[in-house]
């Protein structure tokens, strides 16, 4: 996983370009990515760059980038689940938001008394909590976190949107497995099974689970499917954060999802998308379940400081 916009923004023109089947030659024109992505067109050059030095787009002078092949022979979901910087840093911030420790509204000088470390250093965390959505600069000065965090019913309202969406994803009339990316997919959750899922970091379990599930909705060829989970995934981080702790829980919806693999790979699409409906559902009720606990103790401990 990676903390650079413009890296990050890589992998998503990439997706786009694979949703939209398009070939070698075709021109990356900027300023449709940058309107598509909802950001500016410099960190979308940054990407194009980027995207060349990997050998997946060319610059001609004059002319700009051009995709040197088919989009549909990119895969994206290859990459390294790689331990991020200042990680411990990053998890202990989210543990205390989880818990409440951290305020709704809040500014860098109270994190700095807190944790005792850099300025530069909590920055950089600060700055990749607002890149995955759970925090937001206020106007002038500050920062504030995202009220989907603590919601209980908009967690609830995350799965049965997905209920909807991806089981839907996988009858796509133009649904095509992709070989690579269901390997790639399989080997991460054997992985988790002979002993990943007791060695990895919560950041790292939401890693392997959110690319899962991508590369199932990726597959549909449907840009609005793609992007609905994508954005899913990027709010839900931090309910999957707190849910991880029960690691042993893990296991089983590894095994559901090499099943989910099993009946996609040998063309039970329909069997799977059912499958899939009620695997989301019991996993969602289990983490709702689970938040619960979890909010109703920080509640309390607010009100206890409240008291005292």
């Amino acid at each position: 996983m990676r903390s650079d916009l413009a890296e990050q923004l890589a992998y998503k023109i990439v997706d786009l370009a694979r949703a939209r089947a398009m070939k070698a030659g075709e021109p990356l024109r900027e300023e449709a990515f940058a309107k598509e992505l909802g950001v500016s067109r410099s960190p979308v050059r940054r990407s194009f760059a980027l995207l060349e030095e990997l050998g997946i787009a060319v610059k001609e002078p004059n002319r700009g980038y051009f995709l040197t092949r088919n989009a549909s022979s990119i895969e994206t979901s290859d990459r390294e689940i790689e331990t991020e910087p200042n990680e411990e840093l990053y998890l202990m911030v989210v543990d205390d938001m989880l818990k409440g420790s951290i305020k709704a509204s809040f500014y860098e000088a109270e994190l700095l008394r807190r944790y005792q470390v850099p300025r530069g250093q909590l920055l950089k965390v600060l700055n990749r909590l607002a890149n995955e959505a759970m925090i937001e600069r206020k106007p002038g000065q500050g920062w504030e976190i995202n009220t989907f965090l603590h919601d209980a019913e908009a967690h609830i309202q995350s799965y049965r949107f997905r209920m909807a969406i991806e089981p839907c994803a996988l009858l796509e009339p133009g649904y095509r497995v992709n070989k690579a990316a269901f390997a790639k997919a399989r080997k991460a959750q054997e992985g988790l099974l002979n002993g990943d899922i007791f060695r990895l970091s919560r950041a790292q379990l939401f890693e392997i689970g959110s690319q899962f599930h991508e590369v199932l909705v990726r597959c549909s060829g449907n840009l609005f499917f793609l992007d609905a989970i994508q954005r899913q995934n990027q709010l839900r981080r931090f309910m999957a954060y707190r849910s991880n702790l029960d690691r042993a829980r893990l296991i089983q919806q590894s095994q559901e999802h090499l099943h989910i693999l099993d009946l996609i790979e040998a063309g039970k699409n329909e069997e799977a998308a059912d499958y899939l409906r009620r695997h989301l559902d019991v996993v969602g009720r289990q983490k709702t379940a689970k938040d619960a606990q979890i909010e109703a103790a920080r509640v309390q401990q607010d009100e206890n400081r409240e008291i005292s």
